[in-house]
């Protein structure tokens, strides 16, 4: 077992362990978006975009100010979102339709969000750092959302 391996593990039942006990959505997402923020190396952003039935609306996050509306159409996160993957972006410069929430921002990564069956959002983290995430973050993120899925 790698050192991202046992990290993401480690994380996952963090974030569990916050929220298994708390049947508020926002204040469970909050508390994962802190952990992810303070966790994470290399990394200006963390949180969540919640669908509103017409657009994806900023939810609970850490870092600078952020979008606070992106279309289903637009940016990773409209992307994720829209096709129901995760998106793993290298830099966010060559992404045909990126929206620049934070100049900083050069690499991100976005994974779906269910309740139930019903697509909820995403989780989306940006880092300053170009290709900051590789397969083992996708993987320790999956497994992390794949268990605060099972707590929502």
């Amino acid at each position: 077992m790698d050192n991202k391996t046992e990290f993401y593990a480690l994380l996952a039942r963090q974030a569990v362990s916050l929220i298994e006990n708390e049947p508020n959505l926002i204040a469970n997402l909050a508390n994962v978006s802190a952990l992810l923020f303070q966790s994470l190396d290399d990394i200006n952003w963390a949180g969540f975009y919640l669908d509103d039935g017409e657009e994806l609306v900023l939810g609970p996050f850490q870092g600078k100010t952020a979008c606070v509306r992106i279309p289903y159409q637009r940016g990773v996160c409209g992307s994720a979102f829209r096709h129901k993957r995760v998106e793993r972006i290298a830099d966010v410069h060559l992404f045909e339709g990126h929206i620049a929430c934070d100049a900083d921002s050069r690499s991100e990564i976005v994974l779906p969000l269910y309740r139930g069956k019903k697509l909820l959002g995403v989780l989306d983290i940006d880092s300053p750092k170009k290709a900051r995430f590789d397969d083992h973050d996708e993987t320790g993120l999956t497994l992390l959302v794949n268990e605060l899925q099972k707590h929502l």
